[in-house]
């Protein structure tokens, strides 16, 4: 068996001795690209079940079926962190869907600010970066996708005991880890603005909202997608599962 096995996010079962059939793109992938047989290898995931070394069954040009064999990791859990972004260009926001899944997100929705001039999301090809991002990365769960809602639906029924930083560059600059390391523990969310920056009644009612903490992320201006792991990071690195 080689030692390095491509990684498959499979639905809904992956657990020991199941079928599974895979769809039309996975199927032309290990068959087509990869050359894959029957008896050769695959680790599938679904999120739930952990990852499991599974063998290929039947191979045809359109379709495939495996069966999960064993289990090779139990699954892992994650930090309980959505992340919320004024879309983007398509390529940047591919780039962000994979990163936040990277950076351990438990949720990814886009939000609609009134500077937000991306073209309309498409959740069916962020949810596919995500699961691409998992796929490449060893990660054990991917990030459930929302449809995009406008920030003021965001905030009216928003759950008060998620903390929500927001990267806000007219915060006093002083050290973000300082900032949350003074917050207690709790459910917690990032936002990211839009590039022209939030709107000024759009920041004066997130800065109403007692569950909002603004954070400066230092001197420089960031673009979007920077801006966006380096808030992460510091999310993670305080309440996260880097601690």
């Amino acid at each position: 068996m080689p030692s390095k096995l491509p990684r498959l996010f499979v639905s809904p079962r992956s657990r020991g001795r199941a079928d599974v059939a895979l769809d039309r793109d996975q199927a032309h992938y290990l068959a087509n690209v990869l050359r894959m047989k029957p008896d050769s290898y695959v680790l599938i995931f679904n999120g739930a079940d952990g990852e499991w070394c599974a063998r290929v069954t039947t191979a045809g040009k359109k379709s495939m079926s495996l069966v999960a064999e064993h289990q090779t990791r139990p699954q892992e859990g994650g930090p309980d962190l959505h992340y919320l972004f004024a879309p983007i260009k398509r390529a940047r926001v591919d780039y962000m869907a994979q990163k936040a899944t990277e950076m351990g997100a438990s949720v990814c929705r886009p939000t609609i600010t009134r500077r937000t001039v991306a073209e309309r999301i498409k959740v069916e090809r962020l949810a596919a970066n995500a699961v691409e991002a998992a796929e490449q990365c060893g990660i054990l769960r991917v990030p459930e996708v929302r449809a995009p809602q406008k920030l003021e639906d965001v905030l009216s029924t928003w759950e008060p005991e998620r903390r929500l930083v927001v990267a806000d560059e007219t915060a006093a600059v002083a050290s973000p880890l300082d900032v949350l390391a003074a917050e207690a523990s709790r459910p917690h969310a990032v936002l990211i603005g839009p590039e022209g920056g939030f709107d000024p009644d759009e920041r004066a009612l997130l800065l109403k909202q007692d569950f909002v903490l603004p954070i400066s992320l230092g001197p420089r201006i960031m673009r979007a997608d920077t801006a966006a792991v380096a808030c992460l990071t510091l999310v993670n690195a305080v309440w996260g599962d880097w601690r």
